[in-house]
This record gives structure tokens, C-alpha cells and sequence, in this order.
């Protein structure tokens, strides 16, 4: 087992139209407005930006985020990731009763020398760590359509 492959899922139910929710998730420059764990988000071009994130470990990881798919009739936005993470994170949002689902899928491979380091012993805390940023977001997203 790689113990610096990382492979998550996030699931989140919204009680918004898809178009809405695709809407706001593809604006990732104004994701550090409603996810305090996205710190900063800086384009280098139309698809490409450096993306800053900290969530409850004290560590944050800098990625450059290349858009790869952006695609609003099926609802995918796709960026490959390279700095502290090396891989890919893609949303895919789809209409449910009441709603949208947004349906995240990331896999990357941590670079960071710290991480990498404390690999085993720390990847319960990192999932976790992931976990709680995710929590976050949704909890962002949501007030964020609220607001809307």
C-alpha cells in the first residue's frame, strides 16, 4: 500500500437547482467567501490557478489546479492537481428530488515532506483532517445558496 495515495468521496444533498449549484462551485476564485478551508485561490489564466488549503491540522498545502473538463449540460468541472498533491479533483452535480446532489471525487498523491514523513502514523489523522474540511464546504455551500 502506497500510504501517500489518497483516494476520498464526498456526497452532498442541496436544496438547489444543479444549474445553481454548478454555478457557484465552477467560480473557485470565490471559494475562499464560503469555504473557510480554501485560504486562497490565485488564477494564473482562464484554467489554471494556485489553490491554498488549511483545514484543523496545522499544515496548509499549495496545489496548481489545471482545468481539464469543464462541462455545464453534465454537470462536471475537473481540475489535475501538482504541488503538495499530484492527481485530480473532479464535482459532478445532478438533479435529485428537492435538489442537487454534488458528488466530489478527488485521488492524488501527497509530495509534501512532512506529510509524507509522518505517512503512516498520521493518515487516520488526514483523512479526518479531510473529513472535517468537507463538513466545512458543504456547510459554505449551503449558506452560500441561501444567500443567492
Amino acid at each position: 500500500m502506497d500510504w501517500t495515495h489518497y483516494r476520498f468521496l464526498s456526497v452532498w444533498h442541496l436544496p438547489a437547482p444543479p444549474g445553481t449549484v454548478y454555478a457557484v462551485l465552477e467560480r473557485v476564485e470565490e471559494y475562499p467567501r464560503w469555504w473557510r478551508q480554501v485560504r486562497s485561490v490565485a488564477r494564473l489564466d482562464g484554467g489554471t490557478g494556485v489553490v491554498t488549503i488549511r483545514s484543523a491540522l496545522p499544515y496548509a498545502l499549495t496545489f496548481t489546479a489545471r482545468e481539464v473538463r469543464r462541462d455545464p449540460a453534465a454537470g462536471v468541472l475537473e481540475v489535475a492537481m501538482s504541488g503538495d498533491m499530484d492527481g485530480w479533483a473532479r464535482w459532478t452535480v445532478t438533479a435529485e428530488a428537492g435538489g442537487s446532489l454534488a458528488r466530489y471525487e478527488q485521488e492524488v498523491d501527497v509530495n509534501m515532506p512532512l506529510l509524507r514523513r509522518l505517512a503512516v502514523p498520521g493518515r487516520p489523522f488526514f483523512r479526518a483532517n479531510h473529513r472535517l474540511m468537507m463538513r466545512s464546504g458543504r456547510r459554505g455551500l449551503l449558506a452560500r445558496l441561501r444567500a443567492l
